[in-house]
């Protein structure tokens, strides 16, 4: 174990173990990158200054989640409406409408940031925290696109500081539990891997929005123009996305996710708690190829129902394995064959010797009667509080989070490449180094956004 970072602090409590584990765990055990060296650490009294932006929504869940035990110094909203209520249970925190006025005055009152906006802002809030040396969490996905991840998991590295992606899943005992079976050789080898999703929200007829339960349905830009809710700056909603009108198929969220401009549909949405168990059960870091599949792409909204299929190179003792993604209606062969149990959500491990299925609170070894004396291995992953529990511990002891940037962004990355497999209609082979698809210029544009004018990275 390692030893405690602060020098005047050698007594090693149970908190500071959890956090100090977790690294080594994550680090050792994955084998995939080393681990960084990170800033001092502090006594795990002290309460963390924090700074929440976006405070509406799932941002007001993130926000409830640090509170009770850290000081919440600095609010920011977009949406009056959402700042005002947070305002009423923070009156001591300093309130700001545009986070870049947070980040040019206020940054010396707060060690860590919550970053809740919706996903095309989420690197432009999430990098000026990390440059100025803050802790970070941030909502998943991680950012909009490909070029962001790799920029926000590049200075998270140079920052040398704390951080962790929202998806609250990776810290529960039926996750850890899963990732422990598949690490001890419990199914054998795996070499193919299906992650599924019913969630049927994007582009679709208004029939099937209707029997899926979309909460909007919409086939092409609006050109109605819709008053915006009092004390919404939609200009700044909008940040380095283009220009538009307001429009409420917009508005309020998760409405935006299905557009190309402001999120990437449910494959990256979705994609970021259910594609996580794979990645690091599987230990994956960047595909080789990936090809995806589904209804004609549409320039900005993205589809309800996608197939994705990734192929990955062995990664030391590990050999080559394929993995499927699937959304909306889109199932598993082994699914509709009836070979496997029929849950509407999951992820299925095909190993040499058995398989392994599971969703958010459970799993099971199949087939059943081969697995009926299993003596399941004993725990390797250290256990947390909680997802935000997990980080704010983390930040304190100087120690790594299990789903920091570093992991994080590879996923984020993987779950943007079945998009843009899927909008150039093409199988694409990945050169991750050189950030591009081989062949393939169109990409290009889907890996790296343009910006509107006065907003940089």
């Amino acid at each position: 174990m390692a030893r405690p970072n602060n020098k005047h602090d050698r007594s090693v409590t149970r908190r500071r173990f959890l956090a100090t584990s977790a690294t080594a765990s994550i680090g050792a055990s994955a084998g995939l990158f080393a681990a960084p060296a990170f800033v001092r650490g502090r006594n795990l009294n002290d309460k963390l200054n924090i700074a929440c932006i976006g405070v509406g929504g799932r941002g007001g869940a993130n926000l409830n989640a640090v509170a009770p035990t850290e000081n919440i110094t600095a609010i920011c909203d977009v949406n009056g409406k959402a700042l005002g209520a947070a305002a009423e249970k923070f009156p001591q925190a300093k309130k700001f409408v545009d986070f870049r006025k947070l980040f040019d005055g206020a940054h010396k009152e707060f060690d860590a940031v919550v970053v809740s906006t919706c996903e095309h802002t989420h690197a432009f809030a999430t990098l000026p925290a990390l440059e100025l040396g803050k802790h970070v969490y941030c909502e998943k996905p991680l950012t909009h696109g490909i070029y962001e991840a790799r920029r926000v998991r590049e200075a998270a590295r140079k920052a040398k500081v704390t951080t962790q992606m929202g998806v609250q899943m990776h810290a529960t005992e039926n996750f850890r539990r899963v990732v422990e079976l598949v690490w001890s050789g419990a199914i054998g080898p795996v070499r193919e891997a299906h992650v599924w999703v019913s969630r049927a929200w994007g582009l679709q007829s208004q029939a099937d929005a209707e029997k899926y339960k979309d909460i909007v349905h919409v086939t092409e830009r609006p050109s109605q123009v819709d008053p915006a809710p009092e004390g919404l700056d939609w200009d700044l909603w909008l940040g380095p996305a283009p220009a538009r009108p307001f429009s409420n198929v917009y508005f309020p969220g998760p409405k935006w996710y299905r557009w190309w401009d402001f999120g990437s549909g449910t494959m990256s949405d979705l994609g970021s708690h259910w594609n996580d168990m794979p990645f690091w059960a599987l230990k994956l870091t960047s595909p080789r190829t990936v090809e995806a599949f589904g209804p004609p792409a549409h320039p900005e909204i993205a589809p309800a129902s996608m197939t994705a299929t990734y192929e990955y190179d062995a990664r030391g003792d590990l050999p080559p394995c394929k993995l499927s993604w699937y959304q909306g209606v889109d199932k598993p062969e082994l699914w509709k064959q009836g070979k496997i149990p029929q849950q509407p959500n999951g992820v299925l491990f095909v190993g040499d010797k058995g398989m392994l299925i599971a969703d958010y609170g459970k799993h099971a070894l199949l087939p059943e009667a081969q697995f009926k004396d299993f003596q399941t291995p004993e725990p390797t992953i250290p256990r947390v509080a909680g997802h935000h529990q997990e980080w704010l511990a983390a930040c304190k002891a100087g120690t790594r989070a299990s789903a920091d940037f570093e992991y994080s962004g590879l996923l984020t990355e993987a779950n943007h490449l079945g998009n843009v497999a899927y909008r150039v209609g093409k199988k694409i082979t990945w050169d991750a180094a050189a950030m591009k698809c081989v062949g393939c210029p169109e990409a290009d544009a889907i890996i790296r956004r343009a910006y509107r004018d006065g907003w940089t990275l």
